[in-house]
This record gives C-alpha cells, structure tokens and sequence, in this order.
C-alpha cells in the first residue's frame, strides 16, 4: 500500500492528503488535547484514551452530518473507517469561535459570575490560534487590524456559530445533557469565484463543557444540580445512539476555559 502524506499532525488528529484534489483524511488519535494545543481548555489531561478516536470519529460525524442535513455548510463529506474521515480542504482562519450559553470557566473567574448561570444570551468570543502565545482572546478590532478576518467574516462567522449553537443545543438537550460552552474553527472554500465560510475541524467532547441533566435522587428524594457529565465519550455516544449501551469507557472531557 503507497504511503500516505501528511500534511498536519496535532495533538487528537492526523490530516493526510485525500484521494481527490482538494480533499484531506482527517484521523483520530487517542490522544487528549492539550492547554497548548486547545488553550481554552482548562487543562492538559497527559494520558491517551484508548478508543476516544474511534468515539469522536462517529461523534464528529454524527453532529457534522446533522448539520449538513440543515443547510449549515462543514468540511465533512463522509466517514471511510472507524478512525478516519474524508473532509473538503479549506483555508482555516487563525480564530477559535467560542460560544457560551451558561457561565462556567474563564467567564465566570473573569467576571465573577456563578457557575451554571444562564446568560443572558449566548456569547461568542475569538481566541487567536497561537500555541507559543497560549490561544490569548482577542476583540474583532484586532481580528480586523491584524488581516485574520474582514467584517463580513466576523458576521458570517457569529451567524454560522448561532445556527450550530442551537442545533447542538437542542440535540444535546433531548438527551439530558446541558450544552455550556463549545468551541469552533471556520475555513473558506472557493466555488468558482466565490468564497464561502464553512464549519471545519470537529465537533466532539474535545471542545464542549457538558453538564449531565439526568441526576439520580438523593436519599432524602431531591435531585441533586447539574455537574459534569462523568466518561462523556462513551455517555454521550451512548445518549445519541452511536454506542451500544452496554459498552463503557474511561475516558474524562476536557473543559472550556
């Protein structure tokens, strides 16, 4: 079998050339991102998963293919094997999106907000993709001095983010699960000569805080608040129903900062 090129390799993923101009094998590794790598999480979590790949493979295209079914354009075309996926080429923009619907992380220690608070909408925040500088937040004055995006980008962009935000809210409400925070990267695609703002990367726990809305009573017959939602790989491929129920996994989720 010829060997593949690689084009990129990250923390949780391989990028090799595609079989066709203008595609690219996106793999999943085992591996857990790290603060370096996504600095909005909280922390690094050194030790690799075995089989948290194969999860956010199906994960990923799960929520990618839904999004595909309503007109949110992503870089996914289709899943070619338990770890690897066919995905368009797209020039990435140097931002991760961030938006939040519930205070938790580096909002609530910034602005003193209690943990679990509703916002009053959902926030969108750019962190600039710089591993040496630690992602730093960074205002769409600067997105626009610097050349990262144009206005039209940023719109484009908060637009795309709020369609993604309600789909995963929604789904991930219909399985019990409270969808805090999550983070996103964009790409532009060229059709002729237009230049379109697509979904690329992921979507899975990776990048998403999610709290478990299905807690057992106590004792005394209350329920206790929401926390984190305990070995969120398996859980939530369980909850959608890319996982057997009777198959668990250890693997813990890596938290928006």
């Amino acid at each position: 079998m010829a060997r593949r090129k690689k084009v990129y390799e990250g923390k949780a993923k391989i990028l090799y050339e595609g079989p066709e101009p203008g595609t690219l094998i996106q793999y999943f590794k085992d591996d857990e991102p790290t603060a370096a790598a996504a600095s909005v999480n909280v922390a690094p979590i050194s030790a690799a998963s075995e089989g948290k790949g194969v999860l956010n493979n199906r994960l990923s295209e799960f929520f990618m293919t839904g999004l595909n079914g309503i007109g949110v354009p992503t870089h996914f075309i289709r899943r070619l094997n338990m770890r690897e996926q066919l995905v368009r080429m797209a020039e990435i923009i140097p931002l991760e999106v961030v938006v939040r619907n519930f205070a938790a992380g580096g909002i609530s220690h910034r602005l003193g907000i209690p943990e679990g608070m509703a916002l009053p909408r959902p926030i969108v925040e750019y962190y600039f993709k710089d591993e040496k500088l630690g992602t730093p937040m960074v205002s769409e004055e600067h997105i626009i001095a610097f050349g990262w995006a144009n206005q039209q980008d940023l719109d484009d962009m908060v637009a795309l983010a709020l369609r993604v935000n309600d789909f995963l809210s929604g789904v991930m409400l219909g399985v019990g699960v409270r969808l805090m925070d999550f983070r996103l990267e964009m790409g532009r695609i060229w059709e002729g000569d237009f230049m379109r703002l697509i979904l690329a990367d992921e979507i899975t726990p990776d990048s998403m805080r999610l709290w478990d809305l299905r807690q057992p009573e106590r004792a005394d017959g209350s329920v206790p608040d929401p926390g984190p939602l305990g070995d969120v790989y398996a859980e939530l491929a369980r909850r959608i129903g890319v996982l057997p129920s009777n198959v668990t996994h250890p693997a813990k989720p890596s938290l928006i900062n």
